[in-house]
């Protein structure tokens, strides 16, 4: 799917299991010196060639919180997506909020800037420790990802948390028994 605002608000996301976001995270205080009637968190996406009110290219907070999901993860693979909504506020009150309002069940979301690359590394390991074993919690999924990148580090460099350490699981679908 083209990752445009008006594709994602078009798409039958209620259909996956899984929603997957590789992009920019916006934090309500980043978005104050561009807009200040939208300063809420938002994802970056791709920007149109004629912007309107129903596609910027931001999927705000708002606007993700009326999207229709049915999802068991919804991953944010961007920088500061579980941060508040606006400054000063809790922590996951903006873009995790809004997902688990549109019906995501389980997110993966990062707490600070992340590596492009090891972030790649860290969600394709994520997802092959989940595709091994069913029974894995999302966290546990995400945690054995953690360990084999620190094992798979060729240098104490790149074991540094940075790399992995910015994401975390918030939620957890139910499991088949």
């Amino acid at each position: 799917m083209a990752a445009t605002e008006t594709a994602v608000k078009q798409a039958k996301l209620d259909q996956y299991r899984i929603v997957y976001f590789a992009t920019h995270g916006l934090v309500a205080g980043d978005l104050e010196t561009f807009a200040k009637d939208k300063a809420e968190p938002a994802l970056a996406l791709s920007i149109p060639e004629k912007p309107n009110d129903f596609d910027d290219g931001l999927l705000t907070a708002s606007e993700i919180a009326q999207l229709k999901l049915d999802t068991d993860w919804a991953v944010l693979s961007a920088c500061n997506t579980a941060a508040e909504d606006k400054p000063g506020a809790e922590a996951l009150s903006g873009l995790a909020r809004a997902f688990f309002y549109a019906g995501a069940r389980s997110l993966i979301v990062s707490h600070w800037s992340a590596s492009d690359e090891a972030t790649a590394r860290l969600m394709i390991g994520t997802f092959r420790a989940s595709a091994r074993d069913a029974k894995l919690s999302h966290a546990e999924a995400l945690r054995q990802s953690m360990l084999a990148m620190i094992d798979a580090a060729k240098s104490d460099c790149e074991a540094d948390p940075r790399f992995w350490a910015p994401f975390t699981v918030v939620g957890e679908p139910a499991k088949p028994q």
